[in-house]
């Protein structure tokens, strides 16, 4: 069988036929030149003999038969959760009661897209994926914690355009601004910490980390030696930010520039974030939102699923007062 991946391409193929078929050359010798095996040399030549062009174009490696595939039913019954609940193949799993590796076959096969690639209020594809080819996982808690912003525009009193339509306000030209949700993860343990806070200042992420950094040492996480954040000046040039790493007794690890995949663990938070907390349900009030984050985050603190976090509103209350 060919396949994309295949050594020679289509037209490769049809010169190996002709130097054998037109310049009388030895198949070895060709195949030898072009860097493939005797064996796959004459199959092709076999091939061209018997279906003339069409014998040289690529072909599916899918078999004739597949009697172990997940029957149509269990097929449906994840792709109408998928469209449904629009959350990952974890969550899917858990939801058809088919399992994970099954579902992402099942997504892939029926070419949904990926949910990085989606509009996470209506599920349209918007945006093509950038992958990182170097895939790591540190090995103990607190070797390296992953930190990052995500700005999220607040909701006015009674609703926003999504409760309450586009044009229902039109004499509203206020600017209502915006909330910061800031994010820690630990590398190894995908433990994470948020909050929403008021801005992104220096000194704001400087108070979060030193909360984030105590709410990791009651989660068992005692020391944490790296910090990596994005190349912003509230964190590189705050020398506030930098104190607060002293206390916490952390290094400052900083992403490529414009490379915002190398950050990708919390990168990835705040896409689930964004799409299982802010934008699941529609608001009437900024602080209704405000107040659905931990209940989101504690539902994505289930033991069948990646994400472990915290989220006890009550100890954030209590951190905050300290450490502010």
């Amino acid at each position: 069988m060919s396949h994309r991946n295949a050594r020679l391409t289509p037209r490769g193929r049809l010169l190996l036929v002709q130097r054998v078929r037109d310049q009388g050359m030895p198949v070895a010798h060709v195949a030898k030149a072009m860097g493939i095996s005797r064996q796959c040399a004459h199959r092709w030549v076999r091939r061209f003999d018997e279906e003339g062009l069409a014998g040289l174009e690529d072909r599916s490696s899918r078999p004739h038969r597949s009697p172990r595939r997940t029957d149509a039913r269990r097929e449906r019954r994840v792709l109408a959760a998928r469209r449904k609940h629009r959350c990952g193949p974890a969550q899917l799993a858990l939801l058809s009661g088919v399992p994970e590796r099954t579902v992402t076959r099942v997504l892939r096969r029926a070419g949904v897209p990926r949910l990085s690639e989606c509009d996470p209020m209506t599920g349209e594809v918007i945006r093509a994926s950038r992958q990182s080819a170097l895939r790591y996982e540190r090995q103990r808690p607190g070797e390296l914690v992953h930190v990052d912003v995500k700005k999220l525009g607040r909701i006015p009193p009674g609703g926003g355009w999504r409760a309450n339509g586009r044009g229902t306000r039109p004499g509203s030209k206020r600017r209502i601004g915006y909330d910061y949700v800031h994010s820690m993860v630990d590398d190894h343990s995908r433990f994470a910490y948020s909050e929403v806070l008021g801005d992104e200042t220096g000194p704001t992420c400087a108070a979060f980390l030193r909360r984030a950094a105590a709410a990791f040492a009651h989660a068992g996480i005692g020391r944490i030696a790296e910090v990596m954040t994005d190349n912003a000046k509230n964190y590189t040039l705050s020398a506030v930010f930098q104190s607060a790493l002293a206390e916490v007794g952390a290094a400052h690890v900083l992403i490529r520039p414009h490379c915002p995949w190398q950050n990708g663990k919390v990168e990835r938070l705040n896409r689930t974030l964004q799409v299982e907390w802010a934008y699941r349900r529609v608001y009437r009030s900024n602080g209704e939102r405000t107040r659905a984050l931990a209940p989101a985050l504690q539902h994505r603190a289930s033991p069948q699923l990646p994400w472990r976090t915290t989220t006890d509103q009550s100890a954030v209350t209590n951190l905050m007062a300290k450490y502010s």
